[in-house]
Order: structure tokens, then C-alpha cells, then sequence
């Protein structure tokens, strides 16, 4: 393309967000000025702290964010974040500094986010699921300076270099070491001067094999939040039960946007699935932030029980994460209506597709398509492009929140500026995006190429299966042979030998499992990703 059709195209797809911006409500066309306002915001302070400025300028009595101690509205978090600052600059701490979280989802974690970004220090979001030596591995291959962290994780952080300084965020009584609360207490929340420079965040990888990786973000432009909103109809001053966690790169784009559109975020420190249940009702929330697993775990209660809470609220489920099997989310709409919006990306590549409603009903299964901003292509082994509906090819992205490599050094493959996301996929005839697994993922037994997910979501289907994984054994005859490990459904009788019968008369026999296992539970990250590791060292 040249470097002329290149700037028309930029020119187009600018306007084009400016557009989805002004319609979810994170801009006023009729108020030029706050356009400016807010890409000097985001600019200055970054994704976090950029959008919660320009909230609290705008709408300071706003509910901003409901806790377990009670609401905040965006004036108290502003004030909050200022004051955090200026405890951390008694610290030391500045601008390049990095400030690294462990902690659950409340205030002080939302302060710590503020704090961090006014005075330009990066902030790292761990994950809450860690062990000992991943939270050594990120804490020294990020520089961390200090860990911001809640009491119950005092033994873990143990493992940590001497030098790398503590500050409490929730606890239960007298403490040795500084604590948000006195922190924010003794300092004035007036408004700082702008840091130097923008600190941005790192976010860090599913973690499913060894020691996460770190994906350091940036976002300069307002604009970037078009790619969610063209397809997810947030609007402004919504109410949003987030269950997913915020270390997590699902509820913490979900959360940014939230605070650009001066929304009410509740947040609980885990999740329950009943609990998440009864926050829709008590606060009519229109917006529920999951991952499939919790998703699950929700329509597990049952009708019975689900018919307790007036959910009817509800306009979106945004699902993310993991794989979202089609019974899963067909169990989804019948129970909450067309109210389904399945994202597909990833930390590195960010947003790739988005299917709604109205997508999942033509094909359940689906990631639905590309936004306008984004670009996604599929390339086959040789390198060439893959377009014809049903053919598989690994799929490409171009985002504006794609990643610029890892802050440990190394990036994604990358084709053409569009950077790998590692899954293999292909299209419909509609040009839906459908995701078949990893494409390390993929068993070859006897010649035959096999993709975990296509046996999983049969097993998903069967009335008796809660959940299922399908791994390679090593096998002298095939090289690999496929391997499945199942949960029943309570109540429910399945032999292994039924469950073999029911992918042969679905599937291709080279598709079929030699060995089943059942088990109680499947092993997965905190964010419901499954680990395929742990099952094959069984």
C-alpha cells in the first residue's frame, strides 16, 4: 500500500472512531475542547489515569467505583490517587520508578493504579495466582522497586530481594510496614503538576507455561478504546459487576472503558458465583465482565436459583479469556437472553474480534469479526494467505493496542506488520472468525493433524460432561495418541467407553481418545485458562 492510500486509510478509520466514541458517550462533539482535554490526558497520565481525570472533571459526584466498603464517586478516587502520589514521592519513588501490585480487587488497588500513573512510575500488574519463584522471575526481570501487595500474601513475599520495598494494601490490624490508607491519609489531594512522562503498565501473559511474560503498554490516544466500543455497546454512566480480575488484561480494558464513560464499577476480591449474581440485581447493573469458567460456574447454580436474582438488567455479558465452547454459550443466551459479546485477542496482539449477539446466533462457536480499526488475517504454513471459508491458516493481528515486544526482550512472528497471536483459526462463508486451539496445541497421531478444541467442544456438548480436555500421550505405534481427561456432570454415569463411542459417531476415528480419565476438576489459571501441562505430567 503507499505511503498516500496509507494516510487516506488513517485518515478514515480516525474519523470512523471519533464517530463510535461520540455515539457510547466518551466524547461531545458539540465540546471540541474535550477531545484535546482528553488525548492530554491519556497522553500525561496513560490509560488508567488519563480517563479517570477527564471523569471527575466532568461528572466529580458520579459513583465510580462500589466495594466492599461502600461507593466512591470519581471526585474521592481523584482525590484519593493525588494523595497516594505524593505518599509515594515521600517514598522515593518517581518518575521511571516501578510500582508492582498484589492485590485483589478493591480501592486501594484502583488508588495504587492513580497513584503510580501521577507521578510517571510504571505499574505492574501481578497476578494474585502466583507462586513463589514466577513472583521472584517478574518482580526482578521488571525492576520493581516496590510491591504494593495485601497482607494475606505477606509469606510469598518472602522470596523477594531485600532491597524491593513493601507498602500494605489490605489488613487486619497493626503493621510494621507504610499501608495505602496512611499513605493517602497524611498527604494533600490537591492536584499534581504532570509527570515528565506517561509510566504505562505491564501486563503479563496467561502464564500457562513457566514464568509469564511481560507486555508493557503505552496508550497515547483516546481513540484506542473505538476498537472495543465499535462492537460492545457500552455507554456512558452504566453500572458494570466486574467478576474477572483486574490483573487481568479482560476486566482491566473493560475497567479503563468504564472510567472513560464515567460508569459504575463493582468490584468484589473473589468470586463468588452467587454473590456476582446478587450484585447485578442489587445494583441493576447492565454490563458483566467474566471469563468462560465463571461464566460456568454461574449457570451451574441452576434455574432454581438463578430465578432469585432479577438479572433482567443485563444488556451485556462480555466474555473473555479463554475459549467460550458453543454449549456454554448457547446455555448463556437461554438464560439471559441475546445479551453475549465473546472478545477474542490477546495480551500481545490486544483486540482481534468481536462476536455479538447477533453473531453467535447465525454461528454459536464464534469470535465473531474484526472491528473497523483492526486488521486480522489468517496465513497458511507456507506464508501465504488463507481466505476461502473452513480452510485453517494462524491468524495475524493489527490493533492499535498491539504490543512492541516483551520487556524481557523478543516479540510475536510477525507477517506484514500483523503480529502472530499463536492460535490457528478460519473463517465462515459469513466471515466469522472461528479459533480451532494453538497452534502448539495441535496432536499429530499417525500422520493425522488433530486440534484439541474441535474433540473438547463435541465432549462439552454431552449431557453428562461439565467440562473436558483433550491432551497428546506419547503412543510407539502413532507417535502421539489423544488422551481425555473429563468432569461429570453431579448426578450423571459415564464409562470411558461411552464416552469413546460418542466421538465416534461424531468425529473422524483418528479423532477418537484411546485413554479417558475422569476427574474432579480440570486445573486452570486464575482466569480460567486450562493447563495442559499438568495433565499430561499425570
Amino acid at each position: 500500500m503507499s505511503s498516500l492510500a496509507t494516510a487516506a486509510r488513517a485518515l478514515v478509520v480516525n474519523l470512523h472512531s471519533v464517530g463510535v466514541l461520540q455515539r457510547a458517550g466518551v466524547l461531545d462533539l458539540r465540546r471540541p475542547v474535550d477531545l484535546m482535554r482528553a488525548a492530554r490526558a491519556v497522553r500525561q497520565y496513560g490509560a488508567i489515569a488519563g480517563p479517570m481525570r477527564m471523569s471527575a472533571r466532568r461528572e466529580p459526584e458520579r459513583v465510580a467505583v462500589i466495594d466492599e466498603l461502600g461507593p466512591l464517586t470519581y471526585r474521592e478516587l481523584e482525590a484519593r490517587g493525588n494523595a497516594l502520589a505524593r505518599g509515594f514521592t515521600a517514598l522515593g519513588l518517581g518518575t521511571g520508578d516501578t510500582v508492582a501490585t498484589l492485590v485483589r480487587d478493591r480501592r486501594e488497588l484502583v488508588d495504587t493504579m492513580l497513584g503510580a500513573a501521577r507521578i510517571g512510575a510504571r505499574l505492574v500488574l501481578l497476578n494474585t495466582g502466583f507462586a513463589g519463584p514466577q513472583l521472584a522471575d517478574v518482580v526482578v526481570r521488571e525492576g520493581v522497586n516496590v510491591v504494593v501487595y495485601d497482607q494475606e500474601f505477606a509469606d510469598l513475599l518472602r522470596v523477594l530481594p531485600p532491597q524491593v520495598r513493601r507498602v500494605l494494601a489490605v489488613h487486619d490490624g497493626v503493621v510494621d510496614e507504610p499501608t495505602i490508607d496512611e499513605l493517602i491519609a497524611g498527604n494533600d489531594t490537591a492536584d499534581l503538576a504532570p509527570p515528565p512522562r506517561q509510566g504505562g503498565f505491564v501486563l503479563l501473559t496467561g502464564g500457562t507455561t513457566g514464568t509469564p511474560k511481560g507486555v508493557p503498554r503505552e496508550v497515547k490516544s483516546p481513540l484506542a478504546a473505538a476498537a472495543l466500543l465499535e462492537r460492545i455497546p457500552l455507554r456512558r454512566n452504566q453500572t458494570m459487576v466486574l467478576a474477572a480480575p483486574l490483573f487481568h488484561g479482560t476486566a482491566l480494558n473493560q475497567f479503563i472503558l468504564a472510567l472513560s464513560l464515567a460508569s459504575t464499577v463493582v468490584l468484589r476480591r473473589r468470586f463468588d458465583a452467587e454473590a456476582t449474581m446478587a450484585a447485578v440485581a442489587e445494583h441493576r447493573a447492565q454490563v458483566l465482565v467474566l471469563v468462560p469458567t465463571m461464566l460456568r460456574r454461574i449457570l451451574d447454580l441452576g434455574p432454581g436459583m438463578l430465578v432469585k436474582y432479577h438479572t433482567d438488567s443485563l444488556r451485556i455479558i462480555f466474555s473473555a479469556g479463554s475459549a467460550l465452547p458453543a454449549v456454554l454459550g448457547d446455555a448463556a443466551a437461554a438464560a439471559f437472553g441475546d445479551v453475549l459479546y465473546n472478545f477474542y485477542g490477546s495480551t500481545e496482539v490486544g483486540v482481534a474480534a468481536i462476536a455479538t449477539p447477533e453473531d453467535w446466533k447465525a454461528a454459536s462457536g464464534t469470535v465473531g469479526r474484526p472491528p473497523t480499526v483492526c486488521t486480522v488475517r489468517l496465513y497458511g504454513e507456507d506464508g501465504k494467505l488463507v481466505t476461502e471459508p473452513g480452510a485453517r491458516g494462524t491468524i495475524y493481528v493489527r490493533s492499535l493496542l498491539s504490543f512492541a515486544g516483551y520487556s524481557g526482550g523478543g516479540t510475536k512472528d510477525s507477517i506484514e506488520g500483523l503480529l502472530s497471536s499463536g492460535d490457528v483459526g478460519h473463517w465462515d462463508s459469513g466471515g466469522r472468525l472461528f479459533i480451532d486451539g494453538r497452534d502448539d496445541d495441535m496432536i499429530v497421531s499417525g500422520g493425522e493433524n488433530v486440534f484439541p478444541g474441535e474433540v473438547e467442544e463435541l465432549l462439552y456438548a454431552h449431557p453428562a460432561i461439565a467440562e473436558a480436555a483433550i491432551v497428546a500421550v506419547p503412543d510407539d505405534e502413532f507417535g502421539q495418541r489423544l488422551a481425555a481427561f473429563v468432569v461429570r456432570r453431579p448426578g450423571h454415569e459415564l464409562a470411558a467407553d461411552e464416552v469413546r463411542a460418542y466421538v465416534k459417531a461424531n468425529l473422524a476415528r483418528f479423532k477418537v481418545p484411546r485413554d479417558v480419565s475422569f476427574v474432579a476438576e480440570l486445573p486452570r489459571t486464575s482466569t480460567g485458562k486450562l493447563l495442559r501441562r499438568d495433565l499430561t505430567a499425570n
